[in-house]
């Protein structure tokens, strides 16, 4: 059964970081909506005014945070001790477990910055799980052609038997970059009860069998359930990226840059972050 659109939602403009200029597609106020997933920011911009700030010194605890780099550069640190930059194509998929205190400063190519954040929610059992840091390079992220119309980057999860770089992650996800050729379509198995979401980066198109109404740039398309998806391209190219994970269905405890179960646990962790024992 093909999966039919639920809801569209159109990103938000927001201030985070030391002033970051982005548009958010969906987080606080949509707990718990895409379950296991929190929160969608793209930061675009091509006045280095509008991201140069970055987002300095903070922590996380009871998530994973991915970041992909379309444009631009984004420098990153932690307290693991790990320091690199990530390049157009890459992506740094960070586990925060029981605590990570990092920073993401972007640096623009020729004034040009585009990236996009992801926030994973972890289980109850995994909260509080050893930190780790993955750096994934361009070329470690496979590419996927059907008949010269459809390009699949698979960064996490898998299309037919080829499997992207990221696994071993608790929710199950499945996180593809795909670019589609004019009036081409598009059909993919997503396991049934797992949420899905597309998020539209270039053109425009249809995101359900019906083709009733087309979809374009910075809008997100959350599917009901169902087996699979169907999904065509405009008059011009398409290009989004397509989400999927398996739901938790746990209570979510939300401040800031930490995500728990409960509200003690929210309070221990900022009280641990003020008297220095947040790291373990």
């Amino acid at each position: 059964m093909n999966r039919k659109i639920e809801s569209i939602l159109k990103g938000k403009p927001t201030l985070e970081g030391a002033g970051v200029h982005l548009k958010r597609s969906f987080g606080f106020n949509e707990v718990p909506l895409l379950d296991p997933f929190l929160l969608l920011d793209d930061f675009h911009s091509d006045n280095p005014a509008d991201y140069i700030a970055g987002f300095p010194w903070h922590p996380h605890r009871g998530i994973e945070t991915v970041t992909y780099v379309l444009e631009g550069a984004v420098e990153h640190g932690d307290s693991m001790g790990n320091k690199g930059v990530i390049q157009p194509g890459d992506v740094q998929w960070m586990t925060a477990g029981r605590g990570i205190i990092h920073q993401e400063m972007p640096e623009g190519h020729n004034g040009h910055m585009w990236g996009l954040q992801l926030w994973v929610n972890l289980p109850s059992t995994h909260k509080m799980m050893e930190p780790r840091y993955r750096e994934v390079k361009k070329s470690q992220i496979p590419e996927v052609m059907i008949d010269k119309n459809v390009s699949i980057r698979i960064i996490c999860g898998e299309f037919g038997n080829t499997k992207g770089p990221v696994q071993d992650i608790v929710v199950d996800p499945e996180y593809l970059d795909i670019t589609m050729a004019p009036g081409s379509e598009f059909e993919h198995g997503i396991k049934r009860g797992y949420r899905a979401f597309a998020y539209v980066i270039e053109g425009s198109g249809f995101f359900d069998a019906d083709k009733k109404k087309s979809t374009g740039i910075e809008h997100l398309v959350i599917f009901k359930d169902g087996d699979n998806v169907k999904i065509t391209a405009g008059e011009k190219s398409l290009r989004f990226l397509l989400v999927s994970g398996k739901p938790l269905g746990e209570p979510v405890a939300w401040a800031g840059p930490i995500v728990m179960n409960t509200q003690e646990e929210l309070y221990i962790a900022f009280e641990e972050y003020r008297n220095g024992t947040f790291i373990k």
